[in-house]
């Protein structure tokens, strides 16, 4: 390389490249390929439940690493509204049914008398998980790659259960675009659906994977997962976050895209077919050169459907992947290749507690606030790096639901909903307000306390509370649906 004016700017870009190649060396931790071809769900079956023993449980009590997992702690009724025509949402060449979109809030007929403890669904998806008291899966929606895991690729009208991991206790789960990660309380992993890019992380690339399968993952045990659209996340119980998929805008965070020529005018992507650690996390200077963050334990994690948020033990937040309209919250619409530090939230009593991704924005609960960034309207504006929500402000936020743009947060004992335009009933304000975009709270749920709430695409689900007479009173009030 040259020296002089001229090669001053490649010369520059050249050394950042070298120091971040150089950084990985030092802080890489070698895994192994985790290499599976998952014949049979009966060998998945043994080689988990093996570990249920008599003398694995009276370890447990003083190996963290037995310590088993559990669901959260609040139960209630599945609560749905949005809509349910599995082939239509997210399509424009298909006419949507009117009956089949619930613009207000619904109790599912085929749940009724089931407790629920976990919902999931993600901006990208139309399908969703949801986990009974007792750890058993039921999904619903779309189907087309195997992500329901029941064995075939036909659409449901309906809950269904997923027998396949009957002898599997489920505390946890995450969706993308069309596959689905399920975490058991032993800390194991099992995948199904759309695997071309590896998202799956069984090694291999099948195209669709009917029923669960077991990843094999022997690093420590998981303890959270979580879905962008073609690409997955997990962090085990030392902290230390894994991803698998498409690499596409650096979101697998390993400091590259994994672009490269087939032929001169024919690109392609170096799939992660089976989880590798993510080693390093940075602070940028204003000149752009990074320094790398030690001491990160991750505790939590969120994907957008191109982008990440992950924070630490000290409440740090780090972003990576697509840039596009500021929802990494670096002041740029810059593509991060590895995963970088958010500055507004770095320092005393600024740190964040929770974090929740759309498509092409980040809500973050902090100590400060209720923060967004990002994009959440088709056109106009967006926010660079985090602007508090006025709107929220002084409400007890509990959970937070993101679509591609509509919002529903459950806080106090209230559920707020927003987003523009077009809209398919998922933020539950009724036929004649089908959109909004301004904070409206729903009414048919006022006063009811929502544990948890999640959003795929056009479609929302939620647990609430049915202990009280209160409670009851209230659920009783919303019309049941067959599905």
């Amino acid at each position: 390389m040259r020296c002089g004016s001229e090669g001053n700017a490649d010369s520059s870009s050249a050394m950042q490249y070298i120091c971040l190649r150089v950084m990985e060396c030092c802080f890489k931790v070698l895994v192994s390929p985790h290499r599976q071809v998952c014949s049979s769900m009966r060998e998945s079956v043994e080689d988990d439940t093996s570990q249920d023993s008599v003398a694995s449980d009276s370890a447990s009590a003083s190996d963290p690493e037995k310590k088993r997992l559990s669901l959260p702690e609040e139960r209630g009724t599945l609560v749905y509204f949005g809509c349910a025509q599995w082939e239509f949402i997210g399509r424009r060449n298909l006419k949507s049914i009117p009956s089949m979109i619930h613009y207000v809030p619904r109790r599912i007929a085929s749940l009724k008398g089931i407790r629920v403890a976990f919902v999931t669904s993600h901006c990208s998806a139309a399908h969703s998980i949801i986990l009974t008291e007792e750890g058993k899966v039921m999904a619903l929606g779309r189907n087309e790659k195997g992500q329901l895991g029941v064995g075939d690729t036909e659409n449901r009208s309906g809950v269904v259960a997923m027998d396949t991991m009957s002898e599997f206790t489920v505390v946890s789960a995450a969706v993308g675009r069309n596959h689905t990660l399920l975490l058991t309380d032993r800390g194991s992993v099992f995948a199904c659906g759309d695997n071309k890019s590896g998202q799956c992380g069984t090694g291999t690339t099948t195209a669709v994977i009917h029923t669960p399968c077991r990843i094999d993952f022997k690093e420590s045990k998981v303890q959270k997962v979580a879905c962008g659209a073609e690409f997955s996340m997990i962090v085990d119980r030392k902290g230390y976050l894994y991803s698998f998929g498409l690499p596409e805008y650096g979101q697998l965070g390993h400091n590259t895209d994994g672009k490269f020529f087939i032929t001169s005018n024919k690109l392609s992507y170096q799939h992660e077919r089976s989880p590798r650690r993510v080693p390093i996390f940075v602070e940028r200077s204003k000149d752009g050169h990074p320094t790398p963050v030690t001491d990160v334990q991750i505790v939590d994690i969120a994907c957008g459907s191109n982008h990440t948020v992950a924070l630490d033990a000290k409440k740090r937040a780090f972003s990576w992947g697509f840039g596009g309209y500021g929802r990494l919250g670096h002041a740029e619409p810059k593509d991060e290749y590895i995963p970088r530090l958010i500055k507004f939230f770095d320092g005393h009593n600024r740190g964040v507690e929770k974090v929740y991704c759309g498509s092409t924005f980040t809500i973050a609960v902090s100590v400060m606030g209720i923060f967004l960034w990002g994009q959440t309207k088709r056109t106009g504006e967006a926010n660079m790096y985090p602007k508090p929500l006025q709107d929220l402000c002084g409400w007890d936020v509990r959970s937070v639901g993101c679509s591609i743009t509509s919002i529903v947060v459950a806080a106090d004992e209230s559920v707020i909903a927003w987003g523009p335009s077009p809209t398919y009933g998922e933020l539950g304000l009724g036929e004649n307000v089908k959109s909004s975009t301004q904070p409206k709270e729903v009414k048919a749920l006022e006063g009811a306390h929502v544990s948890q709430v999640s959003c795929g695409m056009g479609h929302t689900i939620m647990v609430v509370r049915d202990e009280t007479d209160k409670d009851k009173e209230i659920l009783e009030k919303l019309k049941e649906i067959p599905l």
